[in-house]
């Protein structure tokens, strides 16, 4: 029992290790082919919740906005700590209290791009801020902002929103309408590097025999 008690606890900090290694990874991708053509724009933004907030970065990455019949326009507007330009790295904090980028799109049949999230907010969280971050993406219509386009947030316009939470973790709420299909995947690498630990751990069992009941657990 003992034997099966210390493997058990081996395999938690293990998850735990995992869970915190690197960043945080969404993959969002756009069927957006009902504006293909259109003049319109995209708004990105990551800002810190009203009371005292601890550090985070964000990163969109890897944009793409079809083959060929879709791109930036223009030149954006940045404001607050934001640096990059499209369709290359933007990168964001959470230091000041609007942090915004701002980009004239012409649509095509698909956009897609992948939010990371890391820093001491999710890595290791200190436990005393009162509030989160909040990132937010959202398509518009028009060039200049204000007719928000394939969501069902009728209040804000957002597309998606990521909550960076006390605890670290993440909540990803998804308002692109059925009709435009989307996805919003995490990515698996936390999840494969979990299961390649437990899988040694598994190895390292059938070499010492062990009796008892398996304990299972949920990350």
């Amino acid at each position: 029992m003992l034997k099966i008690s210390s493997l058990f606890i081996a395999a938690l900090c293990l998850t735990t290790t995992v869970a915190w290694a690197g960043p945080v990874t969404y993959t969002i991708t756009v069927d957006t082919s009902s504006l293909s053509g259109d003049a319109g724009s995209l708004d990105f933004n990551f800002n810190p919740g009203p009371l005292v907030t601890q550090e985070a970065d964000l990163q969109i990455k890897n944009f793409a906005s079809g083959a060929t019949d879709g791109a930036p326009t223009g030149t954006p507007t940045l404001t607050g700590d934001v640096s990059g330009t499209l369709p290359g790295t933007l990168t964001f904090d959470n230091l000041v209290g609007f942090n915004d980028y701002f980009q004239d799109f012409t649509f095509g049949s698909t956009l897609s791009f992948q939010v990371s999230l890391y820093g001491p907010a999710l890595s290791s969280p200190d436990g005393v801020s009162t509030s989160g971050s909040a990132f937010a993406f959202s398509m518009y219509s028009d060039s200049a902002g204000t007719i928000p386009a394939l969501t069902t947030d009728t209040t804000d316009g957002f597309a998606t929103l990521v909550d960076v939470n006390l605890d670290g973790t993440t909540t990803l709420i998804n308002y692109i309408p059925a009709s435009s299909p989307s996805s919003v995947v995490p990515e698996p690498s936390s999840l494969l590097l979990l299961g390649t630990g437990l899988l040694g751990l598994g190895t390292l069992a059938r070499r010492r025999p062990l009796t008892g009941r398996a304990a299972q657990g949920k990350l």
